[in-house]
């Protein structure tokens, strides 16, 4: 069986995928055939601004990448890590582990460019952490419009006061640990304890599914970079704004299909609808979070005035269009890397890549 996996490898990876892609168009088929029978009510001509709004969302991602590795003194193409983002986002939609898989997959799809586990993992990491701390921002403006609105409830307040401060939270926990070797030293024998334990459960045979050694190495590293990019800490600024800039972007495509649909409400409630599904997300079981993403923004959204039935129609819509508009790309991209062999290798494979 080993033998066999290793020599066919892409194709066993390609057929996993292609399965699981499978199952998530299937645990929506009626919300697709709801959405699709929807078409025939709507603005099309405001629907259509939602192309130039994704491609500038991809393109933020893009340059947010290109520009945290300038920092690691990598200077990567703007095409290449636009193709790299639409991989990204097929793989965490695809695959469900709530955002590690596109950890692991950006780490081997940087690795021929001459991109350490380390730098990739922290940047990864930085994309995650400039996202939502722009998103505090974006969470108090939201607010801010319901209470003008006069639709700012206990409930909306107290959501928007948690998932903010649970995103300072994490930001500064993360930046306490990776600032000292003891405490990662500390932290690594911990979580890898507690996931080897966790997978003993399904893997008796193996104690060690996570080596200890290997996640301490990767973190002492990330110990290093992390020096490296307190004393860079001003050319953050850009990062930052691409950051802003792809939230606003996909916030805005999803007024979009509210405006499609006829319909204004307050862009506050669109806010802070989509930060707590989003939060809801990173630890969904299911693929790209299917039915937890759609049930919380929906609640949100009614919760803050949208009526139901629009508030459900347009979330779907929305995540219909979102993932017809950037799964086929990015699957076809991601089978491209697989094919031409660009996941691990060596930095002499970097102009192949």
């Amino acid at each position: 069986m080993k033998p066999f996996l290793k020599k066919h490898w892409k194709w066993v990876l390609n057929a996993v995928t292609l399965l699981l892609l499978g199952v998530a168009i299937y645990l929506v088929r009626s919300d697709i055939l709801n959405a699709l029978s929807d078409l025939a009510k709507i603005n099309a001509i405001a629907l259509f601004l939602i192309f130039p709004l994704q491609i500038q969302n991809y393109a933020a991602y893009a340059h947010m990448y290109q520009e945290l590795l300038k920092i690691f003194e990598h200077k990567l193409p703007y095409r290449r890590m636009f193709k790299v983002s639409l991989e990204l986002n097929f793989v965490n939609h695809v695959f469900p582990s709530g955002g590690v898989s596109g950890f692991s997959y950006f780490a081997a799809r940087l690795k021929p460019m001459g991109v350490s586990t380390a730098q990739s993992t922290l940047i990864q990491t930085l994309r995650f952490v400039l996202t939502f701390a722009s998103f505090v921002i974006l969470l108090f403006i939201g607010l801010f419009m319901l209470a003008l609105g006069g639709s700012a409830s206990n409930m909306t307040i107290l959501i928007t006061c948690s998932l903010s401060l649970l995103t300072v939270f994490a930001i500064v926990v993360g930046g306490y640990i990776v600032s000292d070797k003891k405490r990662i030293h500390d932290f690594t024998q911990a979580l890898a304890k507690y996931v080897n334990k966790v997978l003993h459960i399904v893997r008796p045979k193996h104690p060690e599914t996570l080596s200890l050694k290997r996640v301490e190495r990767v973190f002492t590293e990330t110990h290093e970079n992390y020096k490296l990019l307190r004393e860079k800490f001003p050319q953050m600024r850009k990062p930052f704004f691409y950051s802003m800039l792809a939230n606003v972007t996909e916030l805005s495509t999803i007024y979009v299909v509210y405006i499609a649909y006829g319909q204004f409400v307050n862009p506050g409630a669109v806010i802070i609808a989509y930060a707590l599904a989003n939060f809801a997300g990173l630890i969904a079981v299911l693929p790209g979070g299917i039915g937890v993403y759609e049930g919380l923004m929906s609640a949100v959204l009614i919760s803050a005035g949208v009526p139901a039935g629009l508030a459900i129609s347009v979330t779907v819509m929305y995540r219909v269009i979102n993932m017809a508009l950037s799964l086929p790309p990015g699957y076809y991209f991601y089978h491209k890397a697989l094919a031409l062999n660009k996941l691990g290798g060596t930095p002499n494979d970097k102009k192949a890549a």
